[in-house]
């Protein structure tokens, strides 16, 4: 993504998703075609797993099954919005999800929610969590893959301390 985001983030196609109000954050409709969900999230998964300093594990904060991105402890020089909790700065969640969770640079957040990608998790409405970290909607096909890894890509350069201050 550009690093003028108004004019790369699309508008996403038809109305938000319904979520849950607590926790677990999760969406409950408009996943991916059972047919394809598997290999858009393999695209997904694939895209944002080979990022920088990126390791996969367990979440630390979501429902079992969930895949992290944790960054190496020397890589994470981000600010302290820039992690869910540790160096883990997004995970996915796993099937029927296919939602993620991710802490977003504050502006990028405030975006993607007014363009329709994402919402800022209950926990955080609460002031537990910072403001920016959102639940980013499923993707449902291969441009809204695109879309969606950029935005976890924008969430790592927040962590590494690269960008969104």
């Amino acid at each position: 993504m550009a690093s003028d985001r108004r004019e790369t983030l699309p508008e996403r196609r038809g109305p938000r998703p319904r979520t849950t109000a607590t926790n677990p954050h999760s969406q409950l409709d408009q996943q991916p075609p059972p047919a394809g969900a598997a290999s858009l999230r393999d695209a997904l998964a694939e895209a944002v797993f080979a990022l920088a300093d990126v390791r996969e594990g367990p979440s630390a904060v979501s429902v079992p099954g969930a895949r992290a991105l944790w960054l190496a402890p020397a890589a994470a020089r981000g600010p302290r919005e820039a992690f869910l909790v540790g160096t883990e700065f997004a995970h996915l969640h796993p099937a029927p999800d296919w939602s993620l969770h991710a802490a977003l640079p504050p502006a990028l957040a405030e975006e993607a929610i007014a363009r329709g990608w994402a919402e800022v998790h209950p926990v955080a409405r609460r002031g537990v969590l910072p403001p920016n970290v959102v639940m980013i909607y499923a993707p449902r096909d291969e441009a809204e893959v695109k879309v969606v890894a950029d935005l976890v890509r924008a969430a790592h350069a927040f962590a590494r301390g690269e960008a969104g201050r």
